[in-house]
């Protein structure tokens, strides 16, 4: 499994994370990218970031909006 490196994430993207409370359930939270938290390029536990909402966590995956055309 390849994680996402942070080059492939920006402010306004749709993710799914996993909140620390949630790391054991694996609970996913999904929102807007706020804020790039990692500093490094990479993480093996994915980049963590804070949502529109507050919430922070590990980026688990990026959400596709489909174009509405």
């Amino acid at each position: 499994m390849n994680p996402i490196k942070r080059a492939d994430i920006k402010p306004g993207d749709r993710v799914a994370i996993v909140m620390k409370a949630d790391q054991r359930s694996g609970k996913l939270t999904e929102g807007t990218v706020k804020e790039i938290l990692t500093k490094s390029p990479e993480h093996p536990h994915g980049i963590k970031v804070r949502l529109g909402g507050g919430e922070v966590g590990r980026v688990q995956g990026k959400i596709q909006i489909p174009n509405s055309k």
